[in-house]
């Protein structure tokens, strides 16, 4: 069995663990589920390089039903060939579109636009949905133990200034498409296959919104 499919497995099983601990009542089913949901954990730290302690500590603030966690985009195009891109500190320094978690408390647009000001410096405004992606099906990203959604949301730059770097980006500019083959990309937050979908949206803007 491929390794995407036990990190599936082992993503459902911390999903009905932490449902259980949640719900259950009888405490020997609450010792199984804990066992099951430490048992989870140490699969997914093999599975995805992430060490037990980091992901224990990740799930032991989680409570209620688990659902996935959603990663917004802002898409931002200057013409239709060349898309707004950032470095990522965090990460190596590699490139990937401006975002981050969905923060509580914000709607998905609002977050896109939170993210482009803080990791660019440009303020903007959401224009429409481009993708809601489920990340399992894009191979290209490097397994984590969280199973995520993935939202790419149009933007259009509305003031502000580009800046050259910020408290969570080492770079930013203006990337021509022809550059992407060659750049270090961030495999966690965006893959080659998402950026040419995203350009597509550029010269075609009234093709529908994608949906895994």
């Amino acid at each position: 069995m491929k390794n995407t499919d036990w990190l599936t497995i082992a993503q459902r099983v911390q999903a009905l663990a932490q449902a259980g601990l949640t719900y259950g009542q009888n405490v020997y089913d609450l010792e199984r589920y804990q066992e099951l949901r430490d048992l989870s954990v140490e699969i997914l730290s093999k599975l995805s390089d992430e060490p037990v302690e980091k992901i224990a500590h990740l799930f032991a603030s989680e409570t209620g039903y688990q659902t996935p966690k959603v990663d917004v985009r802002a898409v931002l195009f200057r013409g239709t060939e060349e898309i707004l891109m950032v470095q990522e500190k965090i990460d190596g320094d590699r490139w990937t579109l401006p975002g981050g978690w969905a923060d509580v408390g914000y709607t998905p647009f609002e977050t896109a636009v939170k993210e482009a000001e803080e990791e660019t410096g440009l303020q903007t405004e959401a224009v429409r949905l481009l993708a809601l992606f489920d990340k399992k099906k894009h191979a290209a990203h490097p397994p984590q133990p969280w199973y995520i959604y993935k939202c790419f949301v149009l933007c259009r730059a509305t003031g502000g200034d580009l800046r050259t770097s910020t408290s969570e980006t080492s770079g930013i500019r203006w990337v021509h498409e022809s550059e992407i083959p060659n750049l270090a990309l961030s495999l966690d937050r965006i893959t080659p296959d998402q950026l040419a979908t995203m350009f597509a949206f550029a010269r075609q803007p009234d093709l529908p919104t994608l949906c895994d």
